[in-house]
């Protein structure tokens, strides 16, 4: 074997082990969902049993139509996340295309809404409609997720989750952003928090704390996509990272469904 194959066989697999980390950090995501999804599935199971037992009691036509409308909505709801929870574990695609931002974000809430729920985290949006960016779904949900994730578990309950999505077509950008009111990060630890295995995330009661992978990946995404990303920060009253994506029109045929 020659010295430039040795190099091209030693590339194939630098770039499959970046394959494996990036899925790795995409599934602890769902893992740190895990708890609050199985809460959620219970309240649907208990929901559609209870129905079920009423529409088996009553036999007029009013109570049983509404026995099987909570059936067929908790099951409808049972579905999505299944949906939301596979296309998110299985999506590797590689392709850029336009998307609308907007969707990107809302696919992800449906994953970490009863998380929110559980821990009494409150959401303030202020979505611009109809903004759509060149990008790669798959991988920006993944860095939208891990945002999120971060910013639950660094508020106590009662906290206040911001999401932000404007349209910026002077500079070019999509502009995403995630906020907490959280502790905030020291400024000597944010000019460190993009470092591969820095994390500000202590252990917790099983001695699980962060790995220091999912910010460095993002840094790694955003920058394969030409776009950047910012965090500010103020200890004791939270942090806010902002994505900047390269702006796209919407395609041709294809509308805003935000306000759908």
């Amino acid at each position: 074997m020659t010295d430039q194959e040795k190099i091209q066989q030693l590339e194939q697999q630098l770039r499959m082990l970046d394959e494996q980390l990036m899925q790795t950090q995409k599934l602890s995501s769902v893992g740190a969902l895990a708890s609050s999804i199985t809460h959620e599935f219970n309240n649907i199971l208990t929901t559609v049993i209870n129905y079920a037992k009423m529409g088996v009691r009553h036999k007029d036509a009013k109570t049983r139509d509404k026995a099987f409308d909570r059936i067929l909505s908790a099951g409808q709801r049972a579905t999505k996340i299944t949906t939301g929870m596979l296309a998110y574990a299985r999506n590797t695609s590689d392709r850029f295309e336009p998307c609308e931002v907007n969707k990107l974000l809302t696919d992800v809430m449906v994953l970490v809404q009863k998380d929110l729920q559980m821990h009494r985290i409150g959401v303030d949006e202020d979505i611009q409609p109809g903004v759509w960016a060149l990008v790669n779904s798959s991988q920006i949900q993944q860095i939208l997720m891990n945002l999120i994730v971060n910013a639950r578990q660094s508020m106590k309950e009662g906290g206040r989750l911001r999401l932000i999505i404007r349209d910026n077509p002077e500079d070019g950008w999509a502009e995403v952003s995630v906020g907490d009111s959280g502790c905030g990060i020291p400024n000597e630890q944010l000019q460190k928090i993009f470092d591969p295995f820095f994390t500000t995330k202590k252990a917790d009661a099983r001695g699980q704390g962060g790995t220091g992978i999912g910010l460095s990946l993002c840094r790694r995404i955003i920058e394969s996509h030409k776009g950047r990303i910012r965090v500010e920060s103020e200890v004791g009253k939270g942090t806010m990272f902002t994505l900047k994506l390269p702006r796209s029109e919407s395609p041709a045929g294809l509308i805003d469904t935000s306000a759908a």
